[in-house]
């Protein structure tokens, strides 16, 4: 069964992926380090793993799996659960491709040493109406792929 696991602490887009998860009645797994309210849903499962670094990651990446589906910025993260079949997005609705991720690291991991060094300040421009309109159009059809990914497993 598909599963929507959220990399949840400082994700924009809880509230859009529960949406999503009620209108597929699949169930969405919240992950942080912190409790934190969420919207009421039959839906919804909170998981609240230990203070530390990659901790929620760590709880995801050894769960997701093809037909699941995972909702995250941290690119590592992506790549972890790429690697295991899951598909996965980001919270601006830029979904995560296999073919891209090594990439995606290179360029990650430069401006890690670009900002340590001071060379850059910020990490990337606010979240805004479009990365949010973006999201919800990219992740109805990953949705539906990540389903029918799940049912032709079960029927394999």
């Amino acid at each position: 069964m598909t599963k929507l696991y959220v990399d949840a602490d400082a994700c924009p887009v809880k509230a859009e992926a529960i949406r999503v998860g009620e209108r597929y009645d699949v169930p969405v797994i919240m992950v942080s380090n912190a409790f934190f309210r969420l919207p009421e849903s039959h839906v919804v499962e909170r998981v609240v793993v230990p203070e530390g670094p990659d901790q929620a990651d760590d709880w995801i990446a050894e769960r997701a799996t093809a037909g699941d589906l995972v909702v995250t910025a941290d690119v590592p993260l992506a790549s972890r659960c790429v690697k295991t079949g899951a598909l996965v997005i980001s919270p601006n609705g830029k979904p995560f491709a296999e073919a891209a991720m090594g990439m995606r690291l290179a360029v990650r991991d430069l401006n890690t040493q670009l900002r340590e060094i001071g060379a850059i300040k910020e990490s990337g421009p606010p979240f805004s109406k479009t990365d949010r309109s973006r999201f919800l159009n990219q992740l109805d059809p990953l949705m539906r792929r990540a389903i029918k990914i799940s049912e032709d497993q079960k029927d394999a």
